[in-house]
């Protein structure tokens, strides 16, 4: 049973974050059960990146069954464990951190260059095992999905590459640094999002190295643009509310390399989404502001695209922090060696800590937070009449001056 009317086309995006998708998992499993039994897929139009891009595949590959696909998801996510999305054994975590040292000691001669911090194989086998790629067209043929996308991070051209498979009529697009191409999907451009910079390994598509798609990923809301969303649902696996400025009378611990890496994962999976937010509500307003008949020229073809933002509202660090002593011992040492014994450990635990406790609390917030606001998420998602812009706070004081 279809829940959208045919002229609107919602789109769903969905960033990256690691561990924190758990989230995501937890908004789309909330909306399984404001949805009248027996729907199929709600969103013709799927972008998903990094973490976000394996929710989105699923989400694809059984479109046919909604319910069926949050589940799903909710099953795999609800009991993760570390050593089923990279090697944790104290031999595979002692021979990495050789290799590292080693490498930087003798500049790669003898060892060689390491080619990523964590050995990700598992995670391979474990969506080998899950996912029916070839569904996904089957998907699109039957109407019950118009087009998918998962984006990547090109090493060798600096793009920002988003992959997609569509229904007919759907055009590939190129700017100066990010194109949509037309293919279909498999595990390789899965990998490839996931593929966090130093911490796992890159993957070859096309003779190019790809690594997580948000890199470079300027315009995290363009691939679903691009592919016809008229109003798009974001699920965000972070508060954008600003934290405390230090306080200049307190001596400050300098930071960690740990500290620093969790702080520029944080940077890379959602400052671009915020940005690009920003600029798609100055652009609704400038639609707005001119009558339909008035509308001439460039402006002619521009459209205002409806969002809809969900956030956490807890900071996913501290629910990191509650459960870190449930990663494996040999990570944790590897963690504390980069990170030190302080809550400096905390953003990059809250990106690689996939273990059952802490995947299943955020999955108990997600379906918390989009059950606070079941009514606007039902009328976004069934093509009712919604404002331009339904988002937290942090919005509406970011952009009250506009």
């Amino acid at each position: 049973m279809k829940i959208h009317p045919e002229d609107k086309k919602t789109g769903l995006v969905l960033p990256g974050g690691g561990a924190r998708g758990a989230f995501q998992v937890g908004v789309l499993k909330a909306l399984a059960e404001i949805l009248p039994p027996g729907c199929v897929n709600p969103f013709p139009v799927i972008s998903g990146t990094s973490a976000g891009a394996i929710n989105s595949i699923v989400l694809a590959s059984k479109a046919r069954r909604y319910r069926v696909a949050a589940a799903e998801l909710e099953r795999v996510w609800g009991h993760f464990r570390s050593a089923q999305v990279f090697r944790t054994g104290s031999l595979t975590m002692l021979k990495s951190s050789l290799h590292w040292l080693s490498s930087i000691v003798l500049g790669g001669y003898l060892v060689g260059t390491p080619r990523s911090l964590l050995d990700n194989s598992p995670l391979r086998a474990l969506l080998s095992r899950n996912i029916r790629f070839p569904r996904i067209q089957a998907s699109i043929d039957a109407g019950h999905l118009h087009a998918v996308a998962i984006t990547a991070a090109g090493y060798g051209s600096s793009r920002s590459t988003s992959f997609y498979q569509a229904a007919t009529g759907t055009r590939p697009w190129s700017r100066t640094r990010r194109a949509g191409v037309r293919q279909p999907l498999n595990l390789d451009h899965l990998m490839a999002s996931i593929a966090v910079p130093m911490i796992f390994p890159p993957v070859s598509i096309d003779g190019e190295y790809f690594g997580d798609g948000a890199m470079r990923q300027a315009t995290p809301l363009s691939p679903a643009i691009h592919l016809g969303a008229d109003r798009i649902l974001v699920i965000g696996v972070r508060d954008e509310t600003g934290h405390p400025s230090a306080d200049p009378h307190r001596q400050q611990n300098f930071p960690t390399f740990g500290q620093i890496a969790g702080y520029m994962l944080d940077t890379l999976f959602m400052d671009g989404l915020y940005s690009d937010l920003e600029r798609m509500i100055r652009i609704n307003q400038l639609v707005d502001a001119v009558p339909p008949a008035a509308r001439t020229g460039a402006l002619e073809k521009m459209r205002p695209i409806d969002t809809m933002v969900i956030v956490p509202s807890k900071d996913l660090r501290a629910i990191a922090y509650k459960h870190r002593r449930e990663m494996p011992l040999p990570v944790r040492a590897l963690l504390r060696g980069i990170g030190g014994r302080n809550r400096g450990e905390s953003p990059l635990l809250s990106f690689l800590l996939f273990e059952q406790s802490y995947t299943e609390e955020l999955i108990a917030l997600g379906y918390s937070d989009a059950m606070s606001e079941r009514d606007q998420l039902l009328d976004f998602v069934t093509g009712k009449e919604v404002p331009r812009l339904f988002a937290p706070d942090w919005v509406t004081q970011d952009l009250s001056g506009f």
